[in-house]
């Protein structure tokens, strides 16, 4: 049921927010650009909920886009940070912390056998990139189509993400001389990939790429792509590098590469092992890690990198997530989840496909399977607005994007799942009764 939403304070704030902040957010897809209505102003999370400057309620499905699979505030988490904030929050030194927390990873994913902590998913993909290249001592990095891997200058071109939903295809202040260092093959199409080695023979320094797209909205691998991937990489001397800074953790308790039985040279890890707080990370084999200062001559620092509070918050998240069913209970509610949402457009009668895996989903507005970056652009965006409005209406925050997921946090119930496949239906059958939106 819609109920009338009060957003008065929430647009005063947004007012005072475009005088001083470029298009009055800090990140484009916050201004909701592409769904149109007004942008979210919030004031607290608690558990699986946002609380709007208006005190409106809401049931989150963005998660600090997949960080809070906790849910928001979790108390182990926020007394871990409490605590730590009184001992002090950056030193520019190393603590005991950071040893901590890289254990906890490297023993849940054994390809990583070393490990550098950074401030952002970015700053990790950015810095794995730059490894790379520095051992192989090659130039071209390959990625896929509408995979998002942070906005460094080498990810902007045909990425997902905000790009996507901005309909930005190139970006500006990108040099010509680097966006032609970068090339780009459909998500699954393993022959655009053996053709682009053919091309550029011994050029090639790495593939990056997402197990699980999540950056133009969930699109998943093809049976045997990640497996033929690392076989082509390694035949051609190339590193592989396996960007699970959405995925890591989400899965299950490790990486989702894994799940597929391949290994890379070097993974991305962001959003969770943060709890919420900005952290990433890059690891990878021993012998390619030792090439990273102050071991060999590949430079990357940070002041920030491995700051204690976000150390803390890692950590407690980390123990959370290991306890026995956790996943289990996670999963089955992402399950009734995507099935309710495929009920509801089988009876509206509304073209659509949800491409999901374990707790990430994206319900398309899509006559036609979703496998790669063009089909997910021939998804009916203006119908995903729609949507989105109607959802916000019933109190339900979806991603404010048709590129991007919906998650699943261990923080949602049962009731929360049913609410939102019935609001769901609501929505999908205000859209049937005008087909022209």
């Amino acid at each position: 049921m819609k109920s009338k939403v009060q957003r008065r304070r929430s647009r005063e704030i947004f007012a005072r927010a475009e005088k001083i902040l470029v298009g009055g957010v800090n990140s484009p897809v916050r201004a909701f650009r592409s769904v149109g209505g007004e942008p979210l102003i919030i004031e607290r999370g608690s558990r699986q909920f946002l609380y709007d400057a208006d005190g409106n309620k809401l049931l989150d499905y963005v998660c600090s886009w997949g960080a809070m699979l906790l849910g928001h505030a979790h108390p182990a988490v926020s007394e871990a940070i409490a605590e730590q904030a009184w001992d002090g929050t950056s030193f520019g030194a190393t603590t005991e912390l950071e040893v901590e927390l890289a254990t906890m990873i490297t023993a849940a994913i054994p390809g990583i056998e070393k490990i550098r902590f950074v401030s952002s998913g970015t700053e990790a993909t950015m810095s794995a990139v730059r490894l790379a290249r520095g051992v192989t001592k090659r130039d071209f990095i390959l990625k896929f189509e509408g995979c998002y891997h942070g906005h460094a200058d080498s990810f902007l071109s045909q990425a997902g993400s905000g790009l996507a939903t901005l309909g930005i295809a190139e970006c500006p202040g990108v040099p010509q001389a680097l966006a032609e260092l970068t090339l780009n093959a459909p998500y699954n199409d393993l022959s655009a990939v053996e053709r682009l080695f053919s091309e550029h023979k011994d050029k090639i320094a790495a593939v990056i790429l997402e197990p699980i797209a999540a950056n133009m909205g969930v699109v998943l691998p093809e049976a045997g792509f990640l497996a033929e991937l690392r076989e082509i990489t390694t035949r051609n001397g190339a590193l592989l590098i396996v960007d699970e800074v959405i995925t890591g953790f989400r899965m299950h308790y490790g990486a989702a590469q894994q799940l597929a039985g391949i290994e890379a040279d070097l993974t991305t890890l962001g959003k969770i092992i943060g709890g919420g707080l900005p952290v990433a990370a890059y690891g990878g084999r021993a012998d390619i890690m030792n090439h990273v200062a102050p071991l060999g001559p590949v430079y990357q620092a940070g002041t920030l990198a491995g700051n204690p509070l976000a150390m803390r918050a890692g950590i407690a998240t980390l123990k959370q997530l290991a306890r026995p069913g956790l996943y289990i209970g996670i999963h089955e509610k992402a399950e009734t989840l995507v099935r309710g949402l495929r009920e509801a457009l089988a009876e509206t009668g509304v073209a659509g496909r949800v491409n999901a895996r374990g707790s990430l989903a994206t319900l398309f507005f899509a006559a036609d399977p979703v496998n790669n970056y063009t089909d997910a652009k021939g998804a009916d965006t203006k119908r995903y607005a729609r949507f989105f409005r109607e959802m916000l209406e019933r109190g339900i925050f979806m991603a404010p994007s048709q590129f991007e997921a919906a998650f699943v946090s261990a923080a949602h119930t049962a009731e929360d799942v049913t609410r939102t496949v019935d609001a769901a239906r609501d929505s999908l059958k205000a859209i049937a009764a005008e087909p022209s939106v």
